[in-house]
């Protein structure tokens, strides 16, 4: 992407845009894009445009924090979060670290988890990053690039809408993963979070940038395919260089509460194209595996997301309704991904699911894997 079509503020056009681009990114997940774009609508609102950096323009030394929510996307339907819940973890980073947070970041770009550092970085008055380290989202917090890159996490800081906070040195992602998400539980299934405090220097080498700005034409190539009356499906496909992999209507979804994340599986008839077949997609928060006749169409950390057959919006895993009428559609994940380390990290082993990952560029072009 050239550096020239780059955001360099957001105002309440962009934030519609970055909503809806998130939730493609989404994978389904990240959070409510919806809640998320209401309340980064009123921080710039009530505080003015936020100032966008690109990662190249940040200090070396400059001191980056990601900030983001935890827990299940359907539990932050009911319990939306305030500014000062959203900023309390960057009090206790900083008192922590001894110095002034410099910017924010989203830690994935992903629904909500994309906007809510807009509310931060409002109420701070410091920039915005157009970069996270996700490129998409996940369920967990060890799946970030700066883990791939042996970055530490802590100290990580927490808030919930009580009041209450805490502050944890933990000696790895993985070890924050399971103590961060017991906590989240035992704050009612859904806290504020800052971790992976990171340099400029480090930021450069391992975040993935652009994001945000990607996240914004994905938007604004949906809004103006309604505009102009074209096919949305077909226009952000060709975008973004992504595959329609099933078309359907959604006949059975089995969602539940687990360990703090929205489990589940979804099963669809096939329409059109697909007429006779049945797609079941599997989900941790995240789409993480589609598949039919028990061989996969798609497999994390590729991105799998549904889109509306009409709108081409993006459907996420709290919105998803019986009867509701879909294309999934498969995006390539970032590189980092693809490493032995990323495929290890947020694979489909990882996840307790019996296929080696296999690129969906290939899946396309062959119509499935071997398992």
């Amino acid at each position: 992407m050239n550096q020239a079509t780059r955001l360099t503020s957001l105002d309440e056009q962009s934030i519609e845009y970055i909503a809806i681009g998130a939730a493609v990114l989404g994978t389904g997940g990240g959070g409510d894009p919806h809640v998320g774009k209401l309340m980064a609508m009123e921080a710039i609102r009530e505080l003015g445009p936020v100032r966008i950096v690109q990662l190249e323009e940040l200090d070396d030394e400059g001191l980056i924090v990601p900030v983001s929510m935890i827990g299940a996307p359907t539990v932050m339907l009911e319990k939306i979060p305030s500014a000062d819940q959203l900023t309390k973890p960057l009090d206790l980073m900083e008192r922590e670290l001894g110095r002034k947070v410099d910017a924010v970041m989203p830690i994935e770009v992903g629904g909500g988890n994309s906007l809510v550092p807009v509310i931060a970085a409002a109420q701070r008055g410091i920039p915005l990053v157009d970069a996270d380290a996700m490129g998409r989202a996940f369920p967990e917090s060890q799946m970030v690039t700066f883990h791939l890159e042996g970055i530490p996490c802590s100290p990580v800081a927490m808030a919930d809408e009580r009041g209450n906070s805490a502050l944890m040195h933990t000696i790895d992602g993985v070890w924050e993963e399971r103590l961060a998400r017991a906590l989240t539980v035992e704050m009612g299934g859904s806290a504020s979070i800052c971790d992976y405090p990171v340099s400029g220097a480090q930021a450069k080498r391992s975040a993935i940038g652009g994001t945000l700005t990607l996240a914004y034409e994905i938007g604004r190539t949906l809004f103006e395919a309604k505009q102009q009356k074209l096919n949305p499906v077909r226009e952000l496909l060709t975008k973004l260089n992504g595959h329609a992999l099933f078309h359907g209507k959604a006949v059975d979804i089995r969602r539940r509460m687990d360990g703090g994340f929205t489990r589940g599986e979804a099963v669809f008839e096939g329409t059109g194209e697909n007429k006779g077949e049945t797609m079941r997609l599997f989900f941790q928060n995240e789409f993480l595996l589609a598949t039919v006749d028990d061989q996969p169409l798609a497999i994390t950390p590729d991105l799998i997301t549904l889109l509306d057959q009409d709108t081409g919006m993006p459907v996420t895993t709290e919105n998803l309704k019986y009867g509701a009428r879909v294309t999934a559609a498969g995006l390539p994940c970032d590189d980092k991904w693809r490493t032995p380390k990323g495929i290890e990290t947020a694979g489909p082993r990882y996840f307790g699911y019996d296929f080696d990952y296999v690129p969906i560029e290939t899946l396309a072009s062959k119509g499935g894997a071997a398992k």
